[in-house]
């Protein structure tokens, strides 16, 4: 079960392509996520959208060995990316995965049973706004508790360094879900221990069948992780998914499975992965 967790960022200022080589990159995906991608203006736009689908097709194919042309990376009507392929002898048939970019990072995250929620902040403030002009437009998306925690960090830079990791932590636990929503928010609270032993209650009550993780990345990046159960899903991403009722063992076999390493990949090991899949197909 260990082979369907996957950890993968990466870090595209480190990726500075001429157009050609963006043009390459980009041939590699299917001709129907193009437009996704070059819809974009800005070029780093670009850049985060091209990243997030190869991290995708190729998460697929190193931890599946589904080959290009078996399977296709759909989006639920609120954005939750899912895969659709032809029932057959699949590793993980519960295997979901969730991706998120800001600021110089893309990353992707994968669970073969459990369900899985990513997201990346970069812990930066709006140019024009102060820090608590900032914060306050999400002021009730939070506990007392939490909002109490993030107003007296400390400094400025402290104060906005709590709010995104709380942020960030509620966002995993929302595409966790498969939800575009932010409502009620404020009812889910989290505790931790210096950002460690990370816990959450929903109205109060213990979510014992959760597990929440928060990784710093440098360059005042921070990854979120959310896992949790299939059936909690939002109606519209609970249809796409394979199984959705396990029982206890099975389910907390999966809750257990440890958290995996974030891995750094570069945009050219994404882009070897790529051609071994796609070789994959030429030659069968």
């Amino acid at each position: 079960m260990e082979e369907g967790v996957r950890r993968w960022v990466v870090d595209i200022s480190k990726w500075d392509p001429l157009p050609p080589d963006f043009s390459f990159a980009l041939s590699l995906l299917p001709s129907y996520d193009h437009s996704s991608i070059t819809r974009f203006i800005k070029m780093e736009d670009r850049k985060r959208a091209l990243v997030s689908r190869m991290l995708q097709y190729a998460l697929v194919y190193d931890v599946m060995d589904v080959p290009f042309g078996e399977f296709m990376i759909k989006r639920t009507l609120e954005g939750k990316p899912y895969l659709e392929y032809d029932e057959g002898d699949l590793k993980f048939p519960n295997f979901n995965f969730n991706v998120s970019h800001h600021g110089d990072y893309v990353g992707i995250a994968s669970e073969p049973i459990c369900l899985v929620g990513l997201d990346i902040v970069f812990y930066v403030v709006p140019q024009k706004e102060t820090t608590a002009e900032f914060i306050l437009n999400f002021a009730s998306y939070f506990s007392s508790l939490e909002w109490d925690n993030i107003v007296n960090a400390g400094t400025s830079d402290d104060v906005l360094i709590e709010f995104f990791r709380y942020w960030s932590l509620k966002e995993a636990y929302v595409k966790a879900l498969g939800s575009g929503l932010t409502d009620d928010l404020s009812k889910v609270e989290f505790c931790h221990t210096n950002w460690i032993n990370i816990s959450a209650k929903a109205d109060g009550k213990d979510m014992t069948e959760w597990r929440f993780w928060l990784f710093e990345l440098g360059k005042r990046h921070s990854l979120s992780i959310a896992r949790g159960p299939p059936r909690s899903a939002t109606r519209n991403y609970k249809e796409k998914l394979k199984k959705v009722d396990f029982n206890e063992e099975e389910y907390h076999l999966g809750l257990n499975l440890a958290v995996g390493d974030i891995v750094e990949l570069s945009v050219e090991q994404l882009i070897s992965t790529l051609h071994k899949a796609i070789n994959c197909v030429h030659k069968g």
